[in-house]
């Protein structure tokens, strides 16, 4: 499985917005229980009648949204080996947007920031009339990050000042560790008609989070989560110079009688306003809507013991190359082999004796970068994953070429000296490229062969699906008793849609990460799924999409196959 999802812990809204009567503001209300979230910038709703038309006079209203992840998960599913290390994997903020019956702005920015103290998500819902203040309860608002028996927690900056609107890593700053270095978290997304999702990659962001979860020495910050809000040039203008606060006692604990007391200081903001953009929270009933953090990364196994071809001309030198792998299944499980230096062994190839039943002869002299004028009798193997060990590697045909060659997996040297040992003795029958003189028009009938009726709501289970030409035609000598051989494919992707609705539960992510890639080894194309990404109690599907390199685009296949999630455990 290459997918991971993690749901916000909390989330709430916080805004300085008029209330109904235009009057009082919102400054001490909390919206942590509602079902969506609010971002918005209104200005000049109320100004001061002396100078009605002078721009810094004129009323700032902002909504904000603060959302947290649970990266203790994360941190343990990583100690866990469930999730790859750093490097290899990126992680995305998604907030889904809700329809409103009111106006959505367009063209606008949503930059996103982390948060810089502790705060509380409290038990407000009131979105519209800003009703549930705080007032000493729990919550995060406007003015305050929480509330306690010790106290009311106020917002500060990073360089210990009162604050409000939330306090945010706004610039380069430097981690706790000896070597940390200056890093900044700024992230943004532009929104053309308005409706669109959020989706932006945090990576470097949630790294220094699970850094300091895990108590790394050389970086990261307290996960205190995200804001989300309007970038500076699209929330409203306000200049702390041009006046007071058009409404006398905005609402919050003590009331404060100032503009600057609940407006923010934006001399480079907007005379117009943005109103309103909705995303769904985590207490939204939608299953699939939910704020989360979803991990994604390539964990593509090709290995070519059943395409192995030899190097020819025709083919540019990449595809010369072919990758094997050793599994080391040690009482059905996978680990590592131990005793190897850095985790790594060599394999040596070999001819077979007269029946071809095991290796004989010398080591196959092979030509590869770094391998010197001279050529090598060994490429070496890196570890993979647990138990898993991968080698690449290109070889010649002879004159009369080989029709099966042993790999041989040894810790020796150069060749499997005496006295070195020698793990596991495999073979493969190598293909030779060849041109044609017509085109390819492949169609292809898919199968999973070991699809069940229903899964568990927590099952991880792995596919393997059949693949084959629908033209293919075996001939008369073909066995009768002998299973038909698959097609690997090696660009190959799946999404996951609930049937009820055909909602895309799972897109096809074919980019970077490739996270919804199919692995192939001698077997066929197979991939592994979590079921805790899918809502239980309802109907799924699988579909599957190759990548055809003469159209250079994804061809989806006809063949549907559906699955219960159920909504028990056993």
């Amino acid at each position: 499985m290459s997918i991971r999802r993690y749901t916000a812990s909390a989330d709430t809204t916080i805004v300085n917005a008029f209330k109904a009567d235009l009057t009082t503001r919102g400054t001490g209300s909390n919206m942590g229980r509602a079902d969506v979230m609010e971002v918005f910038s209104i200005y000049g709703r109320q100004q001061p009648s002396s100078s009605a038309l002078f721009k810094g006079g004129a009323s700032q209203e902002l909504s904000r949204l603060l959302v947290q992840f649970p990266v203790s998960s994360i941190a343990s599913d990583r100690n866990a080996s469930k999730i790859p290390a750093s490097g290899s994997i990126s992680f995305y903020l998604k907030l889904y947007n809700a329809k409103t019956s009111k106006t959505v702005p367009r063209d606008y920015k949503l930059v996103v920031l982390p948060v810089s103290q502790s705060w509380q998500e409290g038990n407000g819902l009131d979105l519209e009339n800003y009703r549930d203040e705080t007032k000493g309860k729990m919550g995060a608002n406007w003015l305050n990050a929480g509330s306690s028996s010790t106290g009311v927690s106020t917002w500060k900056n990073i360089a210990g000042a009162a604050s409000i609107g939330g306090s945010y890593k706004t610039g380069s700053w430097q981690g706790s560790g000896v070597t940390a270095t200056m890093k900044q978290f700024i992230y943004t997304q532009t929104f053309g008609g308005g409706l669109e999702d959020l989706e932006i990659d945090i990576t470097g962001l949630v790294e220094e989070w699970i850094a300091a979860e895990t108590g790394s020495a050389t970086a990261g910050i307290d996960n205190y989560g995200v804001g989300v809000h309007l970038s500076s040039s699209y929330e409203a203008y306000f200049s702390t110079a041009d006046g007071n606060d058009a409404s006398p006692t905005p609402g919050g604990s003590p009331p404060y009688a100032s503009l600057s007391a609940s407006s923010l200081q934006n001399t480079d903001g907007a005379l117009t306003s943005y109103y309103t953009k909705r995303f769904f929270a985590r207490g939204t009933q939608y299953y699939f809507k939910k704020p989360t953090i979803e991990a994604r990364w390539n964990s593509i196994k090709r290995d070519d013991r059943a395409n192995f071809y030899y190097s020819s001309s025709l083919a540019p030198s990449g595809q010369n190359l072919n990758t094997l792998y050793l599994y080391n299944y040690v009482r059905g499980r996978l680990v590592d082999i131990p005793g190897l230096t850095d985790n790594k062994l060599l394999v040596s190839f070999y001819s077979g004796s007269s029946d071809n039943s095991d290796a004989t002869g010398s080591a196959i002299l092979l030509y590869y970068p770094g391998a010197g004028s001279g050529g090598k009798y060994a490429v070496t193997a890196s570890r993979a994953a647990t138990g898993i060990y991968s080698c690449s590697v290109a070889i010649t045909a002879a004159n009369t070429p080989l029709q099966t060659i042993f790999d041989v997996w040894h810790d020796g040297k150069n060749t499997p000296a005496l006295g070195s040992t020698q793990f596991v003795t495999a073979s493969f029958r190598p293909n030779t490229f060849g041109g044609q003189t017509n085109t390819r028009e492949p169609i292809y009938y898919c199968n999973i062969t070991n699809l069940q009726n229903s899964y568990l709501p927590t099952q991880n289970a792995r596919f393997n699906l059949y693949i084959r030409e629908k033209n293919w035609n075996p001939t008369i000598y073909t066995k009768a008793n002998s299973d038909p051989a698959t097609t690997s494919i090696a660009s190959a992707s799946y999404r996951v849609y609930r049937v009820m609705d055909s909602y895309n539960a799972v897109p096809y992510y074919t980019g970077s990460e490739y996270a919804t890639g199919l692995s192939y080894d001698v077997s066929g194309n197979y991939f592994d799924f979590d079921m805790t990404l899918l809502d239980p109690g309802y109907a799924y599907a699988f579909k599957f999409a190759f990548y055809d390199p003469e159209l250079k685009s994804w061809q989806e296949q006809d063949q549907t196959f559906k699955f219960r999630v159920e909504n028990y455990e056993y």
